[in-house]
């Protein structure tokens, strides 16, 4: 495997703590949101996880539309992360919605399967969280 690009990040405090970017671009206080009994207000690792999954994922979108020749300019991706309790502990699980105007929906829905086998964020995850990937 060749290396194009490392992001490294450091995060102190856990749940309830800070993270930052060697480049300085990300900064951001953590808390856990009040559905898991803690104070809220601000970013939590699951809304982090679900933005980064979500903008790779619209790449992955975008890379099999174009090969199939299909204009994707107006999709967007809505992704739900959750912190589950499960028999072993804690567990994730996601839900993809993606939306691509103009398709009939069992082409987008397949369109929306490519991307998912191709997303490095999805490739991470299969065989490891549930995950759906649906189009609306």
């Amino acid at each position: 495997m060749e290396k194009l690009y490392t992001a490294s990040v450091t995060a102190i405090g856990g749940r309830d703590g800070h993270i930052k970017s060697s480049d300085g671009m990300l900064d951001l206080a953590l808390r856990k949101p009040k559905e898991l009994e803690g104070q809220g207000g601000a970013t939590n690792p699951e809304q982090l996880f679900a933005a980064a999954w979500g903008a790779c994922y619209l790449g992955a979108l975008g890379s099999v539309a174009a090969h199939d020749g299909i204009d994707i300019t107006d999709a967007h991706v809505n992704v739900q992360v959750s912190f589950n309790k499960d028999g072993n502990g804690f567990a994730l699980s996601a839900d993809l919605d993606v939306h691509i105007p103009g398709l009939a929906h069992d082409e987008a829905q397949q369109l929306a399967d490519k991307a998912h086998k191709t997303c490095p964020y999805s490739k991470a995850t299969r065989g490891n969280i549930e995950v759906r990937v649906t189009a609306v």
